[in-house]
C-alpha cells in the first residue's frame, strides 16, 4: 500500500515574483480548460494527464515541423516553462474532467438542480519541478523560476530550518517527490510531498485484537481494546474540558458580535476553527497511540451519516463536529505500521444495552441519567457509561461480520440458525458475538 503525506516549508521571503508566477499559472490552466472545451473529441478517450498532455500539445504548441497550430499558447504566454506548461494541461484536464462528469449526472437525473458551472482554474497552485523550475542549492537554500521582470528568471529563496530539520528526521526513508509553491495568507511556502510502501497486516480474524472507538460530542472518545471473543483488554476515555471551554468562548463570542449587527465575522471564526481541529489532532493522536500500545490489527469506526440538517439543541456542536476529520487522520496514522480502519453500521450502537436486556434509558428518559448524559441505563435497573457501552457494540459488530465471512455459507446458516440475532447487523450487540464465539467452538 502506498501513503503520501505532504509537508510544508514555510519561505522566509515575500516575493511579488510568486503572485504573479501563480496568477500566470491559473491563467494557462484557463487556457487549456477553453481549449479542451473547444475540441471535446480530441481527448475524449484519454484517461490521465500524460495522455491529455500528449493530445493538447500538438494544438498549442508551434514547432519547426508545425509552425501554425489552432491554438498559440507561445504567442499568450511568452517563453512559459515546459514542465510548468504541462502541469497547466493536467491540471486543466482533471478540472474539466471533473465538469464533463457533474454535467452527464445532471442530464441523467432530468436536468434537475443547478445546471454544473464551467470550469475554472480556481485556487490551483503550481509544481516546481526539479532542474527545470525548482534547484535546491543548499541544504536550508533553493531556486525558483518564477515570472520577475517581464521574464522568467531564478529566485533564490530561504527555507525555514525548523521545518527543513523535521523533514530530514521524520522523512529521511521515505521518497520525496516535486513541491508545490502554496500560498496560505501572507505567507509562502512550499509543499513537499512523500511517498511510502507499508504493508497492511494479514493477521487472522480469530487471532485479531481491535481499538473499537465510539466518538462522542461530551466525551472526545471511548476506545475498547477487544479479542474476537468477546474479551476486553483495555478501556480508555478521552476528555478534553479545557479545549471545549475554549471553543465554547469563541462560539459565545461569534454570537454575542451577531447579536450585536455583524454578519460576516471571518476572524473570529478563524479562531474557533483553530481550537476545533486542535481538537480533532489531539483525538486522533490519542486513538493512534492506543493502537501502538496495544498492537492492535484494526482499529474501528462507525460508518456516521453526518448530511441533512440538524436539529435540537446541540445541533451546532453537530456542525462543528470533526468526526470525519478526526478518522481520516487516524488513517494516515495508523497504516504506517501496518494496522487497519474499518467501518461499522452506526444504528443503535448507543441505544441497545451490550449485554442483550434490550434498549437503554438515557439522559432526559430516566430520572437517574437526566443530570449526566454520560450515563445509561438498562432495562434491569444498572446504571453504565454509555459511550463504553456503545464501543463494545462497535467492536462486536466487526467481529460478528468478519467471523460470518470467513466461513462458507452452509456454515454461516448453521450459525445464524444458532444464533439468530446475528443475521440484522443493525442489532448486534457483544452478548452476540460471545454467543456466536461458543457456537463456532463447539
Amino acid at each position: 500500500m502506498k501513503i503520501c503525506s505532504t509537508y510544508k516549508v514555510r519561505l522566509t521571503e515575500r516575493n511579488l515574483a510568486f503572485s504573479n508566477t501563480v496568477e500566470l499559472y491559473r491563467m494557462a490552466v484557463d487556457f487549456f480548460i477553453d481549449v479542451m472545451r473547444s475540441r471535446p473529441d480530441s481527448i475524449s478517450e484519454c484517461s490521465t494527464g500524460s495522455q491529455a498532455v500528449n493530445r493538447i500539445e500538438p494544438l498549442t504548441i508551434p514547432t519547426a515541423k508545425r509552425p501554425e497550430v489552432p491554438y498559440d499558447f507561445s504567442a499568450k504566454f511568452y517563453k512559459f516553462p515546459c514542465y510548468l506548461r504541462r502541469s497547466a494541461i493536467a491540471e486543466a484536464f482533471g478540472k474539466y474532467s471533473s465538469w464533463v462528469l457533474n454535467h452527464r449526472n445532471w442530464e441523467e437525473n432530468g436536468r434537475k438542480g443547478k445546471v454544473p458551472g464551467k470550469p475554472k482554474a480556481g485556487f490551483c497552485f503550481p509544481a516546481m519541478y526539479r532542474d527545470n523550475t525548482f534547484v535546491r542549492t543548499g541544504t536550508y537554500t533553493a531556486s525558483i523560476k518564477a515570472w520577475i521582470r517581464n521574464t522568467w528568471d531564478w529566485v533564490d529563496v530561504t527555507l525555514r530550518k525548523c521545518d527543513v530539520d523535521y523533514i530530514s528526521k521524520r522523512c529521511s526513508n521515505r521518497k520525496e517527490c516535486v513541491p508545490t509553491l502554496c500560498r496560505r495568507g501572507k505567507v509562502w511556502s512550499l509543499d513537499f510531498s512523500f511517498e511510502e510502501k507499508v504493508k497492511l497486516n494479514d493477521t487472522k480474524i480469530q487471532e485479531q485484537r481491535i481499538v473499537a472507538v465510539d466518538l462522542g460530542i461530551n466525551n472526545a472518545c471511548t476506545c475498547s481494546v477487544m479479542c474476537s471473543d468477546g474479551t476486553v483488554v483495555g478501556r480508555k476515555f478521552l476528555r478534553l474540558p479545557a479545549e471545549y471551554d475554549c471553543l465554547n468562548h469563541r462560539i459565545n463570542r461569534i454570537k454575542q458580535a451577531q447579536q450585536r449587527g455583524a454578519r460576516r465575522t471571518p476572524r473570529l471564526w478563524g479562531y474557533a476553527d483553530n481550537v476545533n481541529r486542535h481538537i480533532a489532532e489531539l483525538t486522533a493522536r490519542f486513538i493512534s497511540d492506543i493502537a501502538m500500545e496495544y498492537n492492535a490489527d484494526c482499529v474501528v469506526f462507525e460508518a456516521l451519516e453526518l448530511k441533512g440538517k440538524k436539529r435540537g439543541s446541540k445541533k451546532q456542536r453537530l456542525h462543528l463536529w470533526r468526526a470525519r476529520s478526526v478518522q481520516s487522520i487516524v488513517t494516515g496514522k495508523v497504516h504506517r505500521f501496518g494496522c487497519r480502519v474499518s467501518h461499522v453500521c452506526a444504528w443503535n450502537t448507543s441505544r441497545l444495552a451490550f449485554d442483550g436486556s434490550g434498549r437503554i434509558l438515557h439522559g432526559s428518559e430516566s430520572e437517574r441519567t437526566s443530570n449526566n448524559y454520560s450515563l445509561c441505563e438498562f432495562s434491569n435497573g444498572k446504571l453504565y457509561h454509555c459511550d463504553l457501552n456503545a464501543s463494545y457494540n462497535i467492536g462486536a459488530r466487526y467481529y460478528i461480520r468478519e467471523l460470518l465471512k470467513s466461513v462458507t455459507a452452509t456454515r454461516r446458516l448453521q450459525l445464524e440458525a444458532k444464533v439468530p440475532s446475528v443475521r440484522k447487523r443493525s442489532t448486534c450487540v457483544l452478548s452476540d458475538l460471545i454467543s456466536l464465539g461458543a457456537a463456532i467452538a463447539a
